[in-house]
């Protein structure tokens, strides 16, 4: 099998990224041929308010490498990436690790946020940490929802990497025999030590990306984080977050007591600093998550979860065995401090039941159920090189409207 992979050219330290790499590189050593595709020409130089439609356009430069990538048997791509395709005879997956109208339904004003969080921002902004408290317009990530769905409704193949991303896509007319349900997984060296000793005394950590904007900020529950911190003055903090946000970094390290915040750090790296943390509790406090690498990531670790239902986590969280899932900030509270006060020995059991957990996102087991997903979609007949009288799309509002 050869399959054409589209990435975006820019190479974040997260996320997509990641994933995708890291299952090209499992896929080639079960005999798959793999060529990575990455647009290279801007098609606009947009204003704020256009630039998402400039992202589309973006991935319509990949039409230079028509010819080459017609050639595979199947084409791979992140939500939208692999638009420009579609109109061809070749089988298209579209891989969904969240969806942008779950970020806009998840993220609220701030005027809708309960008042001790809202007090949250409103410091942050006089202390010039963020310079408004609600981005000026959430028409680029509109513009790519509606651009997602149109996409998600054509593709061969839709893959939702939780249960929650595929209530998404189901919510917007995806037929649910199209969409097949494959979690992410954690690159391998998350698992080479063990074993892994519980602390006598646990800290709270935060693992993942924090974001630089108010929206990405607030998504990512930096206030949630902020409050559970100032609840526990006592106890020691680390943050290990993705931001380009240096205000807010200098910020948490002088107003967080005994707090420290790891930036940016290489993600091979971030292991290292969770050696000898074991036992110590893993906050997830976002609004919103596909999948969170992030909470499996911390997991291997033996770090305890404390979390929204978010991504994964409903799926796997087994309250007070691996970890807990929690619906409001007091719970979260109420949680953590029995943590605190739990033995070592019941730490350990909590512990060695989330690296245990954690061990099922290996990347050899999703890359041969990906493998199967692939397999699949090149044995379908394409959907959406033809013309029916009655396109998937109107399938899709006829779905909806029912």
């Amino acid at each position: 099998m050869k399959i054409a992979f589209i990435h975006n050219e820019k190479k974040l330290g997260t996320g997509a990224h990641f994933i995708n790499d890291l299952m090209a590189s499992r896929l080639r050593e079960s005999g798959v041929e793999v060529e990575n595709f990455y647009p290279k020409n801007p098609l606009l130089d947009a204003p704020l308010h256009l630039r998402g439609l400039s992202n589309i356009l973006f991935f319509y430069s990949l039409l230079e490498n028509k010819d080459e990538i017609l050639a595979y048997d199947l084409i791979q791509g992140t939500t939208y990436t692999p638009i420009a395709l579609l109109p061809f005879p070749i089988p298209v997956v579209s891989h969904f690790g969240s969806t942008s109208w779950g970020f806009l339904k998840a993220v609220p004003m701030a005027k809708d946020l309960e008042p001790a969080l809202r007090t949250i921002w409103t410091r942050l902004k006089s202390d010039g940490v963020i310079r408004e408290l609600n981005v000026r317009t959430r028409r680029p990530l509109r513009d790519v929802a509606e651009i997602e769905t149109f996409v998600a409704l054509r593709a061969d193949t839709v893959i939702a990497t939780s249960e929650i991303v595929r209530q998404n896509l189901l919510s917007v007319g995806v037929l649910p025999e199209r969409i097949e349900v494959v979690p992410n997984a954690i690159e391998d060296y998350w698992f080479t030590r063990k074993p892994l000793p519980v602390t006598q005394v646990p800290s709270l950590i935060f693992l993942g990306r924090v974001g630089a904007d108010v929206f990405t900020l607030i998504l990512k529950g930096l206030d949630r984080l902020i409050d559970w911190y100032a609840h526990f003055p006592f106890v020691q903090k680390y943050t290990i977050g993705m931001t380009t946000n240096k205000d807010l970094v200098k910020w948490c390290n002088e107003q967080i007591p005994n707090h420290q915040f790891f930036p940016n750090m290489q993600k091979e790296d971030i292991s290292d600093v969770l050696q000898g943390k074991a036992g110590s509790i893993l906050l997830i406090t976002s609004r919103y998550e596909g999948f969170s690498l992030s909470l499996i990531e911390g997991m291997s670790q033996g770090l305890i979860p404390v979390c929204y239902a978010v991504g994964i986590a409903p799926e796997m969280i087994e309250n007070g065995k691996n970890g807990f899932i929690v619906s409001s900030q007091e719970e979260g509270k109420s949680v953590i401090e029995k943590i605190l006060q739990l033995s070592v020995e019941d730490r350990q059991r909590m512990s060695s039941a989330a690296q245990v957990t954690a061990r099922t996102f290996c990347s050899k087991a999703i890359s041969k159920r990906l493998h199967e997903v692939y397999q699949k979609t090149v044995n379908k007949k394409p959907m959406h090189v033809s013309s029916p009288s009655e396109s998937v799309e109107s399938q899709g509002r006829k779905k909806r409207s029912r």
